[in-house]
């Protein structure tokens, strides 16, 4: 192996994956519209593959206002029909009006709370979880930090946030790193 050659986690299998996971996957983010994307992004994956979501990435941004909750909270009916019918997003009538309704529940969180990020990034208490896994079949697909999201976001009325779902998202954002210890992105999200 030449000393020039990346090590990293063994999913990325494209080019669009293989930059999203050098730079976004498990890095902290504080961004509120950020954190609703990727929310969105995570509950509409459910029973289809990551790649089929990173290629119609622009698409949701388009459909849903760049992921401004106030704007996506104001779609209405109509907008739902339109979206159904947009083929840059995944057409499931379900997943469409959980985003409007998620947004719709994003902006109570900053009603009440002043910050949709310090919301989520309490159920870690503020700082990232760090893992060291040396394998891909080690990570879990649910922990007690995720069932609990999960549990509170569901009471809150939010729909696509089952506790998968959810460590899904935890990973996404950074609260959890779970890039596994052989790849580069692994110490450098330590620091991140």
């Amino acid at each position: 192996m030449s000393t020039t050659e990346i090590v990293r986690c063994s999913w990325p299998s494209n080019e669009l994956s293989i930059a999203y996971h050098d730079e976004e996957w498990g890095k902290p983010v504080s961004d509120d519209h950020r954190l609703f994307e990727m929310l969105t992004l995570e509950g509409a994956q459910a029973g289809l593959s990551w790649d089929t979501i990173l290629k119609k990435r622009m698409g949701y941004r388009s459909a849903f206002a760049n992921f401004d909750p106030l704007a996506v909270a104001q779609f209405g009916d109509h907008d739902v029909e339109r979206l159904v019918l947009d083929p840059g997003i995944v057409r499931h009538r379900g997943k469409i009006e959980s985003t409007v309704n998620n947004a719709r529940r994003v902006l109570e969180i900053l009603e009440d709370q002043g910050s949709f990020a310090g919301y989520i990034w309490s159920f870690v208490d503020g700082r990232p979880i760090q893992n060291n896994w040396s394998q891909l079949d080690q990570l879990p697909s649910q922990t007690p930090e995720s069932e609990r999201l999960s549990k509170d976001l569901l009471k809150r009325g939010f729909r696509f946030v089952g506790p998968t779902t959810c460590y899904a998202f935890m990973q996404a954002v950074g609260l959890v790193n779970d890039h596994t210890i052989d790849c580069f992105r692994h110490e450098a999200n330590r620091l991140d």
